[in-house]
């Protein structure tokens, strides 16, 4: 069977599915099988060949089509589409260019306005830029022409699997003392913070210290897409954005999931990633007696985050520059950050502890800083090194009120 013939195949079925209002995926095998069979009435399709193309017809109208091969695979950890003919994966911490590509744009349009309704979330010319996820809770990042020139942007990073503080250890990214540290202050309800570029590992790591949490208190997480993988809590809330309809109406802002949470009889909030003035929801709710509460955020350093979080709450109100860093250093205990060697691995790079406020300025006091040590392992050249202690917590009072000693 040629390209034309099985393009033709699938308008056929389209024509038949769009008489239905819904349909099974059994039904759908089922209308497959029968014009697979109708074409092996007429010409010779060996028995492989017709499995490959009952498989790719499914993935094309219930999966991704030809992107569901790089989902299946475990070592794919970001797929980035950018427009039908360009598709690049980055595999390993390398990217690469993808051999294969849609068929035509009008396939890629399909497959992204199938991501976005199963998420109850809308894509068009009016609005052309998307968060959704998939099944497997793969982050879904859509931007469409004419913001996108080239044609639809796809950005897929995906989750395979949760990442346990263990596995974070077998991997270099943070020490044993440090993490028993975290294990320590999170379970005492200190509040923390997360920073780190792009890609730095910040929901990854959210989710494995979300794992100290002890099972018997009430979670509730607020994200934009939902990513989080909280399993070990049964308690647990889960709130997710909407974007607004074509009339500009029915918005749900992470705010507004933030003012929810509060009437809810949360033990800990948890907020996924704040990027605007939802952060001064987050942080007056960090005040409000919401102790142990953890959020991440796009930052440079531990002080430039402290910095940008500033700014985000001044967007969110009209009150002096001293008194929300007065609000921010009563709200936040500890800041994480985390960042990406040029070995392209994800390492905690410093714990510091937010020490108070005093002259006009927030004090910070390191507990922990990563030392690098670079070393040679054969033909690559791998960033040794790892966090060394370089103070100790001030603030203990938390951790004396719930009975843990460091």
């Amino acid at each position: 069977m040629n390209e034309e013939q099985r393009i033709r195949m699938r308008e056929d079925i389209m024509l038949e599915l769009n008489q239905h209002q819904q349909i099974s995926d059994e039904e759908l095998y089922t209308m497959i099988d029968e014009k697979i069979i109708s074409f092996g009435m007429t010409e010779y399709l060996p028995l492989r060949e017709k499995l490959i193309l009952r498989g790719w017809l499914f993935d094309s109208f219930r999966r991704l089509g030809i992107l569901q091969e790089l989902v299946d695979d475990k070592t794919v950890t970001e797929i980035m589409v950018n427009g039908a003919n360009n598709i690049f994966i980055e595999r390993n911490g390398r990217m690469e260019r993808w051999e294969k590509e849609f068929e035509s744009q009008e396939q890629l349009e399909d497959m992204i306005q199938q991501i976005v309704s199963r998420v109850n979330r809308t894509v068009n010319v009016s609005r052309p830029i998307a968060d959704a996820r998939l099944c497997d809770g793969s982050r879904v990042h859509v931007v469409l022409p004419p913001v996108s020139i080239d044609g639809p942007a796809v950005t897929i990073r995906k989750f395979p699997e949760p990442i346990t503080i263990g596995k974070l250890l077998k991997l270099g990214s943070i020490t044993r003392e440090a993490a028993d540290f975290l294990k320590a202050i999170v379970e005492a309800g200190y509040n923390i913070f997360i920073s780190g570029g792009t890609n730095s590992g910040k929901s990854t790591f959210l989710n494995a210290l979300s794992s100290y949490i002890p099972q018997n208190e009430r979670i509730v997480t607020i994200e934009d897409s939902a990513e989080l993988q909280i399993t070990h809590i049964t308690n647990l809330v889960r709130l997710e954005t909407r974007g607004a309809n074509g009339e500009g109406e029915g918005e749900v802002t992470i705010g507004d999931l933030i003012k929810a949470a509060l009437r809810m009889n949360p033990s800990r909030i948890i907020v996924g990633e704040v990027r605007g003035r939802e952060a001064l929801d987050m942080i007056s709710a960090m005040n409000t007696g919401h102790d142990g509460s953890l959020s991440t955020g796009h930052g440079n350093s531990p002080k430039d985050m402290l910095s940008r979080l500033e700014t985000m709450v001044l967007m969110g109100t009209d009150i002096p520059l001293l008194a929300v860093r007065s609000q921010v250093a009563a709200a936040i205990d500890i800041l994480i950050h985390l960042g990406r060697l040029r070995d392209k691995s994800r390492r905690v790079l410093s714990i510091v502890e937010v020490a108070g406020y005093e002259g006009g300025e927030i004090r910070l006091n390191p507990i922990y800083r990563f030392e690098e040590e670079e070393t040679d392992r054969g033909d690559t050249k791998k960033v040794g090194g790892s966090l060394k202690k370089v103070g100790d917590l001030k603030n203990t009072e938390k951790l004396k009120a719930a009975g843990i000693e460091l």
